[in-house]
């Protein structure tokens, strides 16, 4: 059976476009199109869509306050489209936090007569979103609005939460626990809301730096970055070329660029590039990362792989347990808005721990001692 799906755009141009795209898949059907949030509302409760693409600038209804009352009143998968303006990537991130399931950025404004640059990713992400389970997106809204509990932050003797997929919890300790740690976060799909979670709740004097890759493209990691840092006790900051890696402090691999981590004397450091080709399809690409710092000798590494789609991150893990000097957390199928980097993980029996998301930061932090 085809997924239904509604189109909401203020632009009689992108509707068509945006319809044209969607119905060329055999298991998309657009059941109709929507001017603005209000009426996007109408729609939704005549039509009862499987999914929703929300333009995020409208007259009348914004995609903003549209999706506010979407996930109120009839909570379901949506995907938005944005412009890569400040304010666009800013409202994107929003979205994001507010329930959205993904976003697709469009190439050249409001407006994108070459969207169909983009055509492949609206049908991939429509897709993949129709299949979230609504019931997981509501409680995962509630957990964020509730706001972050701290009750994670203690280090403590004993493994918190259940086992999942037949994953035991390994040695919890590392083996020489007197070296520096690196904190490593890869996730996609469904990850700035868990990063949320997770970043929220780590202390601001926690003995170690923490890097993120974080699927998005160009802009919209600086505004992650931007809305996590007045979130967190940590410092949430965009990574810069060249930059020493300090405890405390987050940083996301900014979009279009590979990040990989140099040791120095004192130190590590960050290398961005932007030259090289994706890796999975993505740059930056969390294999990239894992693999750079498998080469470190001098570090434990704390190693966590969330929500998402593909497998990006598997590899990276493989080279990195070689080494022999890490520890993989991975989110559990229960929490997960995507379960397939995680799952690649699991399956590839590379995770010493699978837990709730709720669970991540509890579980880093019994790696710290």
């Amino acid at each position: 059976m085809k997924k239904k799906v509604l189109v909401v755009d203020d632009s009689a141009f992108m509707r068509k476009l945006i319809t044209e795209f969607l119905s060329s898949s055999e298991e998309l059907e657009v059941v109709g199109t929507a001017r603005n949030g209000e009426d996007a509302l109408v729609k939704i409760k005549k039509l009862h869509p499987d999914v929703v693409t929300l333009d995020v600038e409208m007259p009348i209804m914004n995609g903003i306050d549209a999706l506010k009352k979407i996930m109120i009143e009839y909570p379901l998968p949506v995907v938005m489209l944005s412009s890569t303006t400040k304010e666009g990537t800013e409202e994107t991130v929003k979205a994001i936090q507010l329930g959205a399931v993904d976003f697709v950025a469009k190439p050249s404004g409001t407006i994108s007569l070459d969207l169909h640059i983009i055509q492949e990713e609206i049908v991939r992400k429509v897709l993949s979103a129709s299949g979230v389970s609504v019931a997981k997106l509501v409680d995962r809204q509630h957990s964020l609005a509730s706001g972050p509990s701290r009750k994670f932050i203690e280090v403590e003797a004993t493994t918190k939460g259940g086992n999942f997929q037949g994953q035991g919890d390994r040695a919890s300790r590392f083996i020489d626990n007197k070296k520096k740690k690196i904190i490593l976060i890869g996730t996609s799909t469904g990850g700035p809301r868990a990063l949320q979670h997770v970043l929220t709740e780590l202390p601001s004097n926690i003995q170690a730096p923490v890097l993120i890759v974080q699927h998005m493209p160009a802009g919209f990691t600086k505004s992650l970055a931007t809305r996590l840092n007045s979130l967190c006790d940590v410092t949430v900051k965009e990574a810069a070329h060249g930059e020493q890696l300090e405890n405390g402090t987050a940083y996301i691999a900014p979009g279009g660029f590979h990040m990989r981590i140099a040791e120095t004397k004192e130190s590590a450091s960050v290398i961005l590039s932007k030259d090289e080709d994706p890796r999975n399809g993505h740059r930056p690409s969390v294999d990239v990362l894992f693999e750079s710092v498998s080469t470190i000798r001098d570090y434990n590494m704390i190693a966590v792989i969330m929500t998402g789609m593909g497998s990006d991150g598997a590899r990276g893990l493989a080279k990195l347990k070689e080494s022999g000097h890490v520890k993989v957390i991975a989110e559990s199928q229960e929490t997960c808005i995507v379960y397939g980097m995680p799952k690649a993980v699991v399956n590839a029996n590379l995770a010493d721990k699978v837990v709730n998301v709720e669970e991540i930061a509890q579980s880093i932090m019994n790696y710290m001692v």
